[in-house]
């Protein structure tokens, strides 16, 4: 595959946007490793390969193990996330596949005991902005570094 598009010198003004969430979403107080399993689960439904190897490798500095980096995609099936950190990435695939579940009133009941009204904010814009940078970096075919 060849990429198709240079999207950040195609329109910065753009990419300075969605820049500026990124960087409102780092002083946030959902912890970093929280971040980025929800970065990684988006990636990982929707296929991007340019953010997964991103996103691994972020998740890799920040301290994640290689043990719950390779079973987020199966994290229902293992001991290894908490509570929280389960919310968090049921909170994540039910909007990412908004148009298949709409986010069903069980999933806001078993997220919402484990984050604050701000919180469940920049959840959401965490995974929203995950979304289109996946988006972005499908359709232009960013390729990994």
């Amino acid at each position: 595959m060849q990429t198709r598009l240079d999207f950040y010198s195609a329109d910065p003004a753009i990419m300075k946007v969605l820049i500026g969430v990124e960087n409102q979403l780092a002083k946030g107080s959902i912890d970093i490793l929280t971040k980025e399993l929800v970065r990684l689960r988006a990636s990982q439904i929707n296929g991007c390969a340019f953010c997964l190897d991103m996103h691994v490798t972020d998740a890799l500095k920040a301290g994640e193990t290689q043990r719950r980096l390779a079973t987020v995609s199966a994290w229902r099936e293992t001991p290894f996330f908490s509570d929280r950190e389960r919310a968090a990435l049921e909170w994540t695939e039910a909007l990412t596949l908004v148009s298949q579940n709409h986010v069903p009133d069980a999933v806001w009941e078993a997220v919402r005991p484990h984050f604050t009204d701000a919180e469940l904010m920049e959840l959401t814009a965490l995974i929203t902005s995950i979304n289109s940078w996946n988006r972005f970096a499908i359709a232009f075919r960013k390729m990994p570094a």
